[in-house]
Parts: structure tokens; C-alpha cells; sequence
């Protein structure tokens, strides 16, 4: 894969809140092909944020929502103790508390703040306090994602779905891969020549956490509303490798 002299980024508009057993891939599909969507033409790549569906045999949207319960360490981190508790259910150890900091290590491997759980843009139930929880396996629902798309538009598809991650030592979130499909996530250019001709020893590419992060700049952290955006101008040569590389 070659990198691009232009590259092509559009929301897609007309993409509702998700509810537990929405079809997102179908969703998806009717917001692209609708007359006024400005990018129906243009089917070459995608990204959308984290609040997709789980891997199965109809692609149904299964949110992963929590009901919040107790737990002791929230006064250290001085958290409500009943997110504290969803918390370390999705965390296979804790890599740093203080008063308003919790970092893990998510059980993908994946090291956090609160382990992805999100109260943001989740509608309240009856008499409950739902949160969002990260997909089980993000590669997998890509993958059924890029299979739907692919089926529909009859092009070759990368999918990306992308998350909000903090940085070490560093402040502001930026997008990051939790998966992906059709497209190489890690691209290895060892061995590549510089400027200079000098081969390349220990470069690696995050390409899929590259694309996660220019997707973010439409996508917005608020109530922009815009969780899918479109990336032409790729040409998919390249193997694909999913996220968890």
C-alpha cells in the first residue's frame, strides 16, 4: 500500500443513537445510499466509533451495558463505587490509581483510563444507571461489518472501529483501532530506504490507529452526532492484519 497524495474524509449523516439489537451494518448501508448523502459514491474504507455490534450470525447490535454495582477502591480514586466495581470487571490489573485516575490493563490488552467504560451519549433506563462497555472482540465485529459492506457495494472495504484513548504524559484523547478488518492495522517498513537510501531498522506503522485518529477529527468527542466517516484514496493492496497485531 502506497501512501496517497489525497486522502478523502466525509461524515456520514442521518446515523440514529443505537439501540440493543439494531442491525449497524444495515444502518449504515441505508444512511450511504439515501439521495442527499453526500458520500453515497464513494465506497473505499470506514470507520465507526465503539459502540458496535457483537460477532454473529446476523450482525445484531449487542451494547454491552452494565448495571452499576459497589466496590472499595472508588474512595482512592474518589469514583462512584458502583462504576468503580463495572471497572475491574473489564480489567485484568491496575496499572495506576490516584484521586481521579484509574488506569488498567483492559482484558484485550489494551491499557486505559477505566477500562473504556462510558457513561457519555448512553440514554438512561428505568430506574437504572446503564454504562457502555468496549466489544468483546472489536476485530471480530469489523469483520462482520466489512463482509456486510462488502456484500452490499460489491467493492473491496477496510473497516476500522475506532475509541477515544488518552496518552502517557500527554494531554487530550485521541482516535485509536480497538479493530479492524480488510486493511493492514500494522504496516512493517524495515528495510524500506530513507531519503538517503538508508535502510529502515525498526519502523513499523500503526496504520489503522493512523486512520482511527484522522476519522476522529470529523467523529468529535460531544454531541457532534457523526460516529461513521468515510476514507477514500487508499488503494488496499497490502495483506490485512487485524487491530490485536
Amino acid at each position: 500500500m502506497k501512501t496517497p497524495r489525497r486522502l478523502t474524509l466525509s461524515a456520514v449523516p442521518g446515523i440514529p443513537l443505537l439501540q440493543q439489537g439494531d442491525d449497524l451494518g444495515a444502518i449504515v448501508i441505508a444512511a450511504i445510499a439515501k439521495p442527499t448523502c453526500p458520500v453515497r459514491r464513494r465506497y473505499r474504507g470506514g470507520g465507526a466509533e465503539s459502540g458496535v455490534e457483537e460477532p454473529g450470525p446476523h450482525r445484531r447490535s449487542r451494547h454491552r451495558y452494565a448495571v452499576l454495582a459497589c466496590r472499595q477502591l472508588a474512595v482512592e480514586v474518589n469514583k462512584d463505587p458502583r462504576l468503580v466495581e463495572v471497572i475491574l470487571s473489564e480489567s485484568v490489573r491496575i496499572v495506576r490509581k490516584a484521586p481521579n485516575v484509574l488506569i488498567v490493563e483492559h482484558r484485550t490488552g489494551c491499557i486505559m483510563a477505566n477500562a473504556g467504560v462510558d457513561q457519555s451519549n448512553v440514554p438512561p433506563a428505568a430506574g437504572q444507571e446503564p454504562v457502555l462497555l468496549l466489544p468483546k472482540d472489536a476485530d471480530a465485529a469489523a469483520e462482520g461489518l466489512r463482509a456486510a459492506f462488502e456484500a452490499h457495494f460489491s467493492t473491496r472495504l477496510g473497516v476500522v472501529i475506532n475509541d477515544s484513548f488518552g496518552r502517557p504524559w500527554r494531554r487530550g484523547t485521541v482516535g485509536v483501532a480497538l479493530g479492524a478488518a480488510g486493511i493492514p492495522s500494522l504496516k512493517d517498513l524495515r528495510g524500506q530506504p530513507d531519503l538517503n537510501g538508508r535502510p529502515l531498522q525498526f519502523t513499523e506503522s500503526g496504520f489503522a490507529d493512523e486512520v482511527a485518529a484522522a476519522a476522529s477529527l470529523l467523529m468529535g468527542q460531544a454531541d457532534e452526532g457523526h460516529p461513521v466517516v468515510l476514507v477514500s484514496g487508499f488503494a488496499l493492496t497490502d495483506a490485512p492484519l487485524a487491530a490485536r497485531a
